[in-house]
């Protein structure tokens, strides 16, 4: 049995453990440069894949990477079957170009598409099923589906700028855009969980949708938001949107997510007196100013702070405010899991 994962589970439920969990948002902009090696190698190379990410459960082992063993190639799966021009890159993620800023272009075109055929899904959905085997005699096994969110994805095909101007100017246009991407997103996340003997959850990850109103995101976002989460009741629901964006918390406690990794400059007993008792908060070392910049002694006091504020630490999953960034040194990850092994022992 994978503990880790098994208490991160737990955690994830509002179940009373004892054990804080250290949670990790990793992906293709960090574990290339973490390993030293080419970003096509780690897409296309399943063994060097499967290598590195074996390696890093016995690299750091206080960790849960999350979701981990993640096939991912930056932001551009959800982005290829809308149509957004991919750019490859050696040492880094695939950045992505809308294909046109026109509105009504995209209002004539865009579709629900089939995750089974279109763009790189269907790649993704094979490797998924291929490496979900090879995991099982280990014990281990890849339980959280994922993918960027509305507004992310949107503003991928058609720009940020087109986007967030339809939002408020012409809502009787980008809204069947939004629910096109929405209908795309549930099959894409219904698609890997069937490739997955071990389905627990997904996660989500949009930031735009902190750079919205309360007033816009109620109006435009929430409906299609509450929609995702309500088709995956009962499993562990992830949001990652590391924005700061306090001004909507208090409604975006509502809308039926689990678990919230969020900005770094919000303090944790602030986000627990505005998300409520009922969100497991996902964090909250800063990524960047610590997680890059700071010395591991700097970035074991953050983490200590953040396990004191949570108190008994129900409702507490140690993390980074976002994901882990790149160039974060191991010697910063090794603090993370220091103090979280010291508050577990401190705690027995």
């Amino acid at each position: 049995m994978d503990t880790l994962w098994e208490n991160f589970k737990r955690t994830a439920k509002l179940e009373r453990t004892g054990q804080v969990p250290l949670g990790l948002i990793v992906d293709s902009p960090w574990i290339p440069g973490y390993a030293g090696i080419d970003t096509l190698d780690y897409f296309l190379d399943e063994n060097l894949w499967f290598d590195i990410n074996m390696q890093l459960r016995e690299r750091f082992p206080q960790a849960v990477w999350v979701p981990g063993f993640w096939w991912e190639y930056g932001m551009a799966i959800e982005a290829s079957v809308f149509g957004g021009q991919l750019i490859f890159h050696h040492d880094q993620p695939p950045s992505i170009e809308p294909l046109t800023t026109d509105l009504n272009f995209w209002a004539e075109h865009a579709k629900v598409h089939n995750p089974e055929t279109d763009g790189l899904m269907p790649l993704v959905l094979r490797q998924i099923e291929r490496m979900d085997r090879r995991l099982e005699p280990y014990g281990l096994g890849q339980h959280i589906a994922c993918a960027r969110g509305i507004l992310t994805v949107t503003s991928w095909f058609m720009g940020v700028s087109t986007l967030m101007e339809s939002l408020i100017s012409d809502p009787e246009t980008i809204t069947p855009i939004l629910e096109k991407v929405t209908d795309t997103l549930i099959a894409w996340l219904d698609a890997q969980l069937k490739r997955m003997r071990e389905p627990d959850g997904i996660m989500l990850l949009d930031d735009l949708v902190g750079m919205i109103s309360k007033r816009q995101y109620q109006k435009m976002v929430e409906p299609h938001f509450k929609r995702i989460w309500e088709h995956f009741d009962g499993k562990i629901k992830i949001y990652h949107n590391d924005t700061p964006c306090e001004h909507l918390y208090p409604t975006l406690k509502d809308a039926g997510f689990d678990v919230f990794n969020f900005s770094f400059k919000t303090d944790i007993a602030k986000a627990r007196e505005l998300m409520g008792e009922d969100i497991v908060l996902f964090g909250n070392v800063a990524p960047r100013d610590l997680g890059i910049y700071g010395t591991p002694e700097q970035v074991y006091a953050a983490a200590r702070d953040c396990l004191e504020k949570a108190g008994d630490g129900k409702g507490l999953i140690l993390s980074f405010g976002g994901g882990v960034s790149p160039n974060t040194p191991v010697e910063n990850i090794d603090a993370m899991c220091s103090a979280v092994k010291d508050w577990n022992e401190r705690t027995v």
